[in-house]
């Protein structure tokens, strides 16, 4: 039992240094490339990538979600990159985060040609690595909430593609410590993805983001 006792307190010591590295790395090396919409003048990327986060049950994008697309829309209109790249979760018909987030950018005035859906983008990995492989892009502009932008521009660049962020922080948030916790284990996953570069759920043939974005419409 004692030595079952030690082993178990190493592990447990190794996991820890594990989690502490990983989240002490992306966290480091990616500060200086987030940004608020205040001093965000002067970015340039080949698209604004938005990252899915929900939707109410009538299907309208949640509180955070709207948040992400409101900060992007003023960054298109910035003229910080010339197309919105939605990524989000429409792996069932009946649940379709994108649809619903070029819906709210139209309905802000943005033209349906920016906008590209990537109905595929089931995690932040697989978004960042679809917008590398699927949409040709070299370097985008990330956008969601801060605790979040860390891991999706550490795995834009494990992508290769020259990457930034903008924060949406638009409020105090519900259950952010949540949020927090849980980020703090997706850093390592993702860490580790980055390195092996696991392919996606699903690839297909490429959509260059430079041309109409109404190619990856489905309705």
């Amino acid at each position: 039992m004692k030595r079952l006792f030690v082993a178990l307190a190493v592990l447990g010591v190794l996991c820890a240094a594990v989690l502490a590295a990983c989240n002490l790395w992306m966290v480091h090396s990616t500060t200086p490339a987030i940004y608020t919409l205040d001093n965000a003048d002067g970015l340039e990327g080949d698209c604004i990538l938005v990252l899915g986060c929900g939707l109410r049950r009538d299907g309208y994008p949640s509180q955070m979600l709207c948040d992400r697309l409101d900060v992007a829309i003023e960054a298109y209109r910035m003229g910080l990159a010339p197309k919105l790249l939605m990524s989000g979760d429409h792996g069932r018909v009946e649940y379709d985060e994108v649809n619903a987030m070029k819906d709210y950018a139209m309905a802000k005035g943005i033209p349906s040609e920016d906008i590209f859906m990537d109905h595929a983008g089931f995690s932040t990995y697989e978004s960042m690595y679809r917008a590398k492989e699927i949409f040709r892009c070299d370097r985008i502009i990330a956008v969601t909430q801060s605790y979040h932008l860390h891991r999706a521009i550490a795995n834009a660049r494990a992508m290769g593609m020259q990457a930034v962020g903008i924060s949406s922080d638009q409020r105090t948030y519900a259950r952010q410590w949540y949020f927090d916790l849980r980020e703090t284990v997706a850093r390592v996953k993702d860490t580790v993805y980055g390195l092996a570069k696991p392919q996606p759920t699903c690839l297909g043939k490429a959509i260059p983001i430079f041309g109409n974005g109404n190619v990856t419409n489905d309705r």
